[in-house]
């Protein structure tokens, strides 16, 4: 694996390296040695796969509040999709700030998305799938979000809007109150 920071500090894209010949190809999606080279030392506690069928359907911006912030790295193995996470963190030099990268069956790039971050992504081709490796397990009461179109972060998605959840729908815009997640 290869790690490349993004702008945002601590946010991540892996580069795996897959092994080819005829038959097709083998790669490592996950190894503890090779993350603690970027300083993560949690272990993964769930694996969670999704499909999400139509073209321009939005998840997210989906997190957990402390004491259950998770890392979270989420490789596209169907299709394709734009993940974007956004930067959460309290006292961050990129508060509110979101990186967005394209995930495909074929470019073999996972984003690693470090605690105190939202994260989410629209699908670009039909019929996507995603495995997502996260590093605390799922708490409901600990689940929070941000309306994927606040106009404060800006998000620019690359197609139009086609579906999102009335979950998803129901997140708050930002208020100058919100000054970010406590991270301990």
């Amino acid at each position: 694996m290869k790690f490349n920071e993004t702008k945002i500090k601590g946010l991540y894209i892996a580069e795996l390296e897959p092994l080819s010949d005829d038959r097709g190809f083998f790669e490592r999606a996950y190894c503890n040695k090779e993350l603690e080279k970027i300083n993560i030392k949690k272990p993964i506690k769930q694996i969670n796969h999704s499909l999400t069928l139509t073209v321009g359907a939005i998840r997210g911006m989906h997190y957990q509040n402390h004491p259950h912030s998770e890392i979270k790295m989420v490789r596209c193995i169907v299709g394709e999709v734009f993940d974007v996470a956004i930067d959460l963190r309290k006292d961050s030099d990129t508060f509110l700030q979101w990186h967005g990268e394209c995930l495909n069956s074929e470019n073999f790039k996972m984003m690693v998305i470090p605690e105190g971050f939202a994260h989410g992504f629209q699908v670009i081709k039909p019929n996507s799938e995603l495995l997502y490796f996260h590093t605390e397990s799922y708490t409901q009461k600990a689940e929070s979000g941000m309306l994927f179109n606040d106009e404060k972060i800006g998000i620019k998605w690359p197609l139009q809007v086609t579906s999102i959840s009335d979950r998803d729908l129901k997140h708050k815009l930002i208020t100058k109150e919100f000054k970010g997640l406590k991270m301990k």
